[in-house]
């Protein structure tokens, strides 16, 4: 439409008498809208026009042609003859002005028109009916008061018109009657004038109303009609729609895509028999299928119901959304609805589930799934008045394994482990993997304790047995510790940390043995409390040094960053593993003061290093559990004078599981003060796919088992690193492949998107003179090797 004002907010306007009429606004853009509704309906009813007025000329000259020359008679028919032509000529041309704008002068020119029109109506009642007898001019009357409310009737689209005639026959009639003295009549004719003239804006009004009304329901539906085009358009969603019976019907191009057949050969057709197997009665249906079945059956609106359906022998999953569809007098006929495959998104949603719950190398429960059935069988245990058991597994003599044959042995091996374990147990017992060669069992009913003693010894037998692994026969044993609860502990900390307890001492029995926790463990709690006591020591007396890995671009091969890594060669225990006095600092809190030491030092050594290369900070959730541990950082950088976006703090996934909401805090924190995040072991342990959408994380680090995994075609550790790397790309998130060893592994991490690599390949951890002659060596390029 040209009229820049939309049928909408005319119909929103006060249609006072004057607007109908238009004598309101001239010319101006409302003026013009409404006088386009008006004569676009002229030319359907001039028609009736003409017939009205022929009839009543006819009527008029019987009455009179015995009383008047035959000449007016016959010009005055003349007359109102050319009036009418000309009238139907000019209502032909209106036809397209709810289409274009009317001018002014139409408007002017079909008044005229009108005008006119009533003038030659006047003659019979001023000029033929003095020379006619009483009964003529009653005829008279009566043919007058007929051609007015005809007009009012059958052509209300021009109510100025109508008006204009009406008021000039009205005053003709009024004007006879005085001069005749006929003073009844006259006050009668006024009346008559009156309520004639009202009755034409009257009806005028509401054939305009109504034509707005018209109109704004086709700007509807053109408007759903556009939408519906383009929803059509959109690759991922259609339109569907059946009948009573549950039929197909108006079948898009895009359903029928989505059905896998063409439109013809699935229009009529039962949608319940189309997307179910052959053969397949509502008895058997999917609990999804069901669900449809009754909310059709029922007639009820669904909306974002998750289908399982099959297609050609294969199984999709869709996304529908249905409404009943009822006639204009309320029957139901039929349902119409929206839909969209979302087989790839759920199967990319299941296997970012798997990776939250689950071990990907083992295909065991991870340690999140530990917890939880540890802690229902914990609350099992204290409701019935039993006990509930859990069992640590560690391997002995693996890490041999791993310094002799490699990480990718090891991975092997891990992986047969864990099928003999799955085979041992029995109804009510839960083995995953918590890290490492470390496992668990969880026992919900060890009422029996010598159940557990049995337990234990089969997982010793059954992974004591030889390994071939690689054309390499392995032999490694198993010790394991157990606790039962809630005796032993009436939480999931306490008795995982008094099962570890009783490993420990099997293990210092050399192995290859199952102890109970026992209050007394002397042994185990002499050594931890003389490694605590070394470890309080080394805080303050220079034992830890930082080493540095680089991280380099997965591209370009040049240096981003280094992780700073801490180490502790201790006088009285010699060099000791991070993974034997990390966990105890964390125990015991002392890994606060040292995390705080490992801060400073990193930022100190940074601020050596080029202005574009960044230091990588491990923090552990004890620290983050700390209120001020943004104070620290602030300390650490304003002490060094490293700018913030050069400090990245790497956190493991366990920050979600105790106390989620402080952890969050803290990193928010440090976010605020210019600092990255990154996610390190990303699918090892806990699940924190619900805070990647909430916490703005820099980086996403694959963990090593899953680039060991894809290195030996494994389908599930290339599916599981396509999945990380494409939902950090949706989130603005890097991602870092971890442990990578060799040039084939680089170059294929490299190839599935991954943005930085780290590993062996490209550099071990060093000490920070032989990371600064990285740079002395390569001044421009920053290249590792």
């Amino acid at each position: 439409m040209s009229d820049p004002v939309s049928s909408s907010q005319v119909a929103q306007s006060n249609l006072s008498a004057s607007a109908v009429l238009g004598f309101k606004n001239r010319g101006d853009a409302e003026w013009v809208r409404l006088r386009g509704l008006q004569f676009s309906a002229l030319p359907s009813q001039t028609i009736r026009r003409v017939y009205a007025h022929g009839i009543m000329a006819i009527l008029v000259a019987y009455l009179y042609f015995s009383h008047i020359p035959i000449v007016w008679l016959v010009g005055w028919l003349a007359a109102l003859v050319l009036i009418n032509l000309r009238g139907t000529l000019f209502d032909r041309s209106l036809i397209d002005t709810d289409r274009r704008s009317v001018e002014a002068a139409e408007y002017t020119r079909q008044t005229i028109t009108s005008v006119v029109s009533g003038m030659l109506w006047s003659v019979p009642i001023l000029f033929f009916a003095p020379l006619g007898t009483d009964a003529d001019m009653a005829a008279l009357l009566v043919i007058t008061g007929m051609l007015v409310t005809g007009a009012i009737v059958f052509y209300p689209a021009a109510p100025a018109s109508v008006a204009a005639s009406t008021f000039i026959l009205g005053a003709a009639t009024i004007t006879h009657l005085v001069l005749s003295e006929l003073w009844v009549l006259a006050v009668a004719s006024t009346l008559f004038t009156i309520t004639a003239l009202v009755g034409s804006i009257t009806v005028g009004r509401t054939f305009l109303l109504a034509r707005l009304a018209e109109s704004n329901l086709a700007e509807k539906e053109e408007v759903v009609s556009l939408l519906l085009r383009e929803f059509e358009e959109n690759e991922a969603d259609w339109l569907w729609e059946v009948d009573t019976n549950r039929r197909l019907r108006s079948v898009s191009p895009r359903f029928a895509f989505a059905l896998g057949l063409p439109q013809a050969a699935v229009e009529g057709q039962s949608l319940m028999q189309m997307i179910t197997q052959p053969d397949c009665g509502p008895s058997d249906y999917a609990p999804s299928l069901r669900e449809l079945a009754e909310s059709l059956k029922a007639r009820e609106n669904f909306s974002n119901l998750i289908v399982n359906v099959y297609l050609n022998g294969r199984e999709r999953w869709w996304e529908l959304s249905g409404t009943p569809m009822r006639d204009e007098r309320g029957r139901f006929i039929g349902f119409r609805g929206v839909g969209s495959d979302v087989t790839e998104k759920r199967e990319s949603s299941e296997k970012i589930a798997y990776l939250a719950r689950y071990d990907t190398l083992t295909s065991l429960p991870n340690r999140l799934q530990v917890h939880e059935a540890l802690g229902d069988a914990l609350r099992y245990a204290e409701k019935w008045r039993t006990r509930c058991a859990l069992l640590m597994v560690d391997l002995d003599r693996f890490k041999a394994v791993n310094d002799s044959l490699g990480h990718m042995t090891g991975d092997k091996l891990l992986a047969q482990v864990s099928a003999r374990l799955k085979a041992i147990l029995g109804e009510g017992q839960m083995c995953g993997r918590l890290g490492g060669d470390e496992f668990a069992i969880v026992v919900r009913d060890a009422s029996d304790g010598d159940k557990i003693d049995l337990i234990s010894q089969k997982v010793i037998a059954a992974l004591s047995e030889p390994y071939e692994v690689d054309q390499h026969t392995l032999y490694v044993g198993a010790s394991v510790g157990s606790a039962f609860g809630p005796r032993d502990g009436d939480s999931v900390e306490n008795l995982m940390r008094n099962a570890d307890l009783g490993l420990y001492r099997a293990k210092d029995k050399g192995g290859g043995e199952h102890c109970r926790f026992e209050p007394a463990l002397h042994a185990t709690a002499e050594e931890r409390r003389r490694l605590e006591a070394s470890l309080r020591t080394a805080i303050h007396g220079e034992e830890f040094v930082l080493h540095y890995q680089p991280v380099v671009d997965a591209r370009k091969e040049t240096i981003v960053s280094f992780e700073a890594l801490v180490r502790w060669n201790s006088p009285e225990h010699g060099f000791v593993s991070p993974g034997k006095f990390i966990p105890l600092a964390e125990d015991t809190r002392l890994i606060v003061p040292i995390g705080k030491w490992v801060l400073e030092q990193a930022c100190l050594e940074a601020r050596k290093w080029p202005e574009h290369v960044k230091v990588n900070v491990n923090v552990s959730p004890e620290q983050l559990l700390e209120p001020d541990f943004h104070q620290d950082v602030i300390k650490a950088m304003a002490a060094s004078g490293l700018r913030p976006e050069r400090l990245e703090v790497e956190v493991t996934e366990s920050i979600f599981v105790r106390d989620a909401a402080t952890a969050r805090n803290s990193l928010e924190k440090i976010m605020a003060l210019g600092c990255s995040v990154a996610l390190d072991d990303f699918g090892t342990g806990y699940s924190s796919l619900g805070y990647l959408r909430t916490l703005r994380f820099s980086t996403i680090k694959v963990d090593r088992t899953f680039v060991q995994g894809a290195a030996q075609n494994s389908n599930e550790s290339l599916a599981i690193i396509n999945a990380v790397v494409a939902m950090a790309k949706s989130l603005n998130m890097t991602t870092t492949a971890e442990g990578v060893e060799t040039a084939e592994e680089a170059e294929l991490i490299r190839e599935m998107g991954c943005d930085k690599i780290q590993g062996f390949y490209f550099g071990r951890p060093m000490i920070s003179d032989e990371a600064r002659r990285l740079f002395k060596r390569h001044p421009y390029e920053l290249k590792v090797g």
